[in-house]
């Protein structure tokens, strides 16, 4: 299921674009999490996204229906040596806009997450999601998510 790919109710999942920015930072944003930490000047972000764009591991989708952004996530393939060598597939900053979420959308997306990382030869589809984001994790484990680890950050100042 390469990009673009067509999803139920007329969104189209596609590689994201550097004009897509300002829609990707409000979907950020828009989250109980993001408010507090996303918005604002859109330089951090295009350095970001240019270096999303330029490496071959990385890969930035937007869900787009009538000509809007409606949704995104990052996909992360990382190679290493436990499990035999495995390829690992690691999504992050899913997010779906307000008037899109209940409808399926979130559920396509991982969807297509899940069969592009077998098309890679990933192992395993891994996320991590924020502890407090308790309807987040009921919408993984539905999906076959389990949560099996405990992640650990430490913020770098800056």
């Amino acid at each position: 299921m390469t990009l673009p790919c067509q999803l139920p109710d007329g969104v189209v999942l596609r590689r994201a674009r550097a004009a897509d920015l300002p829609a990707l930072v409000r979907l950020l944003a828009d989250d109980q999490l993001g408010a507090t930490r996303d918005g604002g000047d859109l330089e951090p972000y295009r350095r970001a996204f240019a270096a999303i764009d330029a490496d071959p591991a990385q890969l930035l989708v937007v869900a787009e229906a009538d000509g809007a952004v409606v949704g995104t996530l990052q996909l992360t393939v990382i190679p290493g040596l436990a499990r035999r060598g495995a390829l690992r597939a690691q999504v992050e900053a899913v997010r779906v806009s307000a008037a899109r979420r209940g409808r399926g959308l979130g559920r396509a997306m991982i969807g297509w997450v899940i069969e592009e990382a077998r098309r890679r030869g990933c192992a395993l589809v891994q996320l991590t999601t924020d502890k407090r984001r308790t309807d987040a994790h009921r919408f993984y484990e539905r999906l076959g998510f389990a949560a099996s680890h405990e992640g650990m950050k430490l913020l770098l100042g800056g």
